[in-house]
């Protein structure tokens, strides 16, 4: 009897010491079994998503499309800026350069110059337009509901004005013979200004006009924000005696700031691409004001114009992007630092 227990005993040991069969590459393992159920399950969802909200996709497919067309296809086309680009040859014909011509871009004079003025400009814009757009937000606030549909169309309607329109505008001020300003200091006994010859005014001269022009429709956005404060602030601050500035600066900007931030974070995106029509329609292209007034879009138009240089453009337009791509990163990652509650993501 001893003997049988004892062989059973050695049995259930060596069958226990046995290794254990490897797993051949057709049987899963539970890792892959977990990560693949995951998949399914995300994309049940979405699928789940997708049928529950079918209505809301398909009002949103024109504005799918448009993107898809218009920017996301031409992405295609930033090969350009890494090669020789010849018409005969096409984008994907043409030979591959490298960055020989983001080194042409930066190997120029006026590189620093236009760099340095697009900076600056946008920097002067985005101050100079979101505390006057503040401004007037917190005075409309306070006027009456009748005038406040008036004073809302005259700040806007300048919004829908192209560029070419505003440049006559401008050029009926500012032409040296026939223009407004100089008839005025004519009539004061001043002496007339060659304002498309003098570059030291023109830094002003271009905060004013898009100030003028883009005022209006930062505006409306704080004015809306403000009518979404609840009012109940107003009138427990009424009933303390706060004052109109005290109201303005303890309620209306502090629960204006997550807008404000926003908004900036999505202008700091775009402070290496310049505005176009405002740097070239309203100097008059004047060779005179190129030091004061010329950016990095500008030189471009002019080199492409003139030069023909396609790929040169295309390395300019790319690196624009890429770094208005980084500064949002950063001026985000800086708000999220601060207060994670008011950063894009």
């Amino acid at each position: 009897m001893l003997d049988k227990v004892s062989l059973a005993e050695t049995a259930a040991v060596s069958q226990d010491s046995r290794p254990a069969p490897a797993a051949t590459e057709s049987s899963p393992g539970p890792n892959q079994k977990s990560s693949k159920r995951r998949k399914k399950s995300a994309i049940g969802r979405e699928l789940h998503h997708f049928r529950n909200n079918r209505e809301l996709f398909l009002l949103s497919l024109p504005g799918i499309l448009y993107k898809l067309i218009f920017a996301y296809i031409p992405m295609v086309g930033l090969i350009i800026a890494f090669k020789n680009y010849r018409y005969d040859l096409g984008i994907f014909g043409s030979k591959w350069v490298g960055f020989d011509n983001f080194r042409y871009l930066f190997s120029t004079d006026t590189a620093w110059r236009i760099t340095r003025n697009t900076v600056l400009y946008n920097t002067a814009y985005i101050v100079v337009t979101t505390v006057s757009a503040l401004l007037l937000a917190i005075l409309m606030n306070e006027i009456k509901q009748k005038w406040s549909k008036y004073y809302q169309t005259a700040l806007f309607l300048p919004h829908f004005l192209s560029w070419v329109l505003v440049g006559y505008v401008a050029y009926a001020f500012l032409n040296h013979s026939d223009g407004l300003i100089n008839r005025t200091l004519q009539a004061f006994g001043m002496d007339t200004v060659s304002w498309y010859q003098n570059a030291a005014p023109w830094p002003v001269i271009l905060i004013l006009v898009h100030l003028w022009k883009a005022v209006g429709f930062n505006t409306l956005i704080y004015f809306a924000g403000i009518l979404g404060i609840n009012g109940d602030y107003y009138e427990a601050a009424k009933i303390d005696g706060a004052t109109k500035w005290q109201m303005a600066t303890k309620i209306t900007i502090p629960l204006l700031s997550p807008l404000v931030i926003i908004l900036l974070i999505l202008s700091i995106g775009n402070m290496f691409r310049g505005d176009f029509g405002l740097h070239y329609f309203i100097p008059n292209n004047s060779g005179f004001l190129f030091g004061s007034t010329d950016i990095i879009d500008t030189y471009v138009y002019r080199a492409l114009r003139e030069i023909g240089n396609v790929s040169m453009s295309a390395a300019t337009g790319f690196y624009q992007s890429v770094v208005g791509f980084v500064l949002v990163l950063v001026a985000n990652g800086i708000v999220r630092k601060i207060n994670p509650d008011h950063s894009l993501w």
